[in-house]
């Protein structure tokens, strides 16, 4: 199993290019089910949960061409309706099949997803959109079974903003009968750009990256070519590692306007940042000033960057206090932190970080994705040696992330 290794002190200089979102292009690629023709999407992040995404397409009957950072998807061929329970498991947003399967084949037979251990996550807003639409909704063996002989449209509300649930049911209802309206929807920016494809494959979608949108059902779809955003959060993390290593660094291919809350928190701290069309250049300050934060879905603090933030929080001057007001379990690197010397005390949702001098270098173990890139954060400050093992959570949803951070400077490299 790989490791990273990591010899901290070094200040990070140059520029970085942002790679496409892994969470915009999860559900663009499943919405290429709901077509028959070729789709082509470039700008694809090479990632295990795109892997895992092309061999469920593929599974279901899909045709998949991927070469580097584009992919041929023609799912004309597609006949299964079922997910199975061993490539579910491995993946999350693999439940953002659901939706598609119901629209195009009438019926579904989805496992009950897997992905980081970072809280219960259920997806019972998934299946009260989807019976709102006209599903017949089982739950049996791990698996949840959804039939109609068509979806017809309904006015829907979600008692808490889910992403994945809102791009679940958008795409369910670009098929419905009639006119579907979302409620406390997700607005997120990769809820736009699902929707934004879904408009060009001819979908009549009005009001995505508002708390209310409106979907009118056609007959079909037909193919698209699409680009898939950069990642928000990816660019945050180059974001904080330049701040925390008193670095200068450009961050190119990026939409500054998709991490503003970032942007703010970060000034606070002591950074300057320079703002250009789609790149950044940011430079982190001599001495780190402490700031509070809560995470809140879009447009609020990400909840994907609060670990990050921590990392920045624990070297910063004074005390800062962290709030998680969206997954009940994402304190869980909290504890590697500890090994790291970092003076973090955790009350419920809430974390309470004292700033210390220096970190030092130790073995620390990955339990999740973002949790992942916080521990490698901090062996780029931490003294002497840091290893990082279990990164295969990293490979999940960073694109190359050790052969950039050694393009900036870092002493970094993995170790198979």
């Amino acid at each position: 199993m790989d490791k990273i290794v990591i010899h901290g002190g070094r200040r990070l200089e140059g520029s970085v290019r942002i790679s496409g979102s892994k969470n915009a292009a999860l559900p663009i690629l499943f919405s290429a089910l709901l077509t028959e023709g070729v789709n082509t999407y470039s700008n694809v992040p090479r990632l295990r949960d795109i892997d895992s995404t092309l061999l469920l397409l593929s599974r279901l009957g899909v045709r998949v061409d991927a070469g580097g950072s584009s992919i041929r998807i023609d799912a004309g061929g597609l006949a299964c309706h079922e997910a199975p329970y061993d490539l579910v498991r491995k993946m999350r947003a693999s439940v953002l099949a659901l939706g598609p399967l119901v629209a195009r084949l009438k019926r579904a037979r989805v496992s009950l997803p897997g992905g980081c251990a970072i809280g219960a996550r259920p997806i019972n807003l998934h299946l009260k959109g989807l019976a709102a639409l006209g599903a017949e909704i089982a739950l049996e063996h791990g698996y949840v079974t959804a039939s109609a002989r068509r979806l017809r449209g309904a006015e829907i509300y979600f008692d808490i903003v889910t992403v994945t649930g809102t791009e679940n049911i958008l795409m369910a209802a670009a098929l419905a009968e009639g006119t579907t309206v979302l409620r406390n929807a997700a607005r997120e920016p990769e809820v736009v750009a699902l929707a934004d494809v879904l408009n060009r494959m001819g979908a009549d979608i009005t009001g995505a990256g508002t708390p209310e949108i409106t979907i009118r059902g056609v007959d079909t779809l037909r193919p698209v070519s699409a680009e898939i955003i950069p990642d928000r959060i990816e660019t945050g993390t180059f974001l904080v590692a330049a701040a925390l290593t008193a670095g200068c660094v450009t961050i190119t291919h990026c939409e500054p306007q998709h991490v503003g809350a970032t942007l703010d928190k970060l000034r606070e701290a002591g950074a300057r940042i320079d703002v250009q069309d789609q790149s950044l250049t940011i430079t982190g300050p001599e001495r780190i000033a402490s700031v509070d934060i809560k995470t809140q879905p879009y447009p609020g603090f990400a909840t994907d960057m609060q670990a990050q933030f921590m990392v920045l929080m624990s070297v910063a001057d004074g005390v800062s206090v962290i709030s998680e007001s969206i997954f009940e379990n994402r304190f869980i690197h909290v504890s590697e932190l500890r090994r790291l010397g970092a003076d973090i005390r955790v009350s419920g949702n809430t974390a309470t970080v004292r700033g210390v001098p220096r970190l030092s270098g130790a073995p620390v173990m990955a339990t999740d994705l973002r949790a992942s890139a916080c521990l490698v954060l901090a062996g780029l400050v931490a003294d002497n040696t840091t290893e990082v093992h279990r990164v295969y959570h990293l490979d999940r949803g960073y694109e190359s992330l050790e052969d950039k951070f050694a393009a900036l400077g870092a002493a970094i490299r993995r170790v198979k």
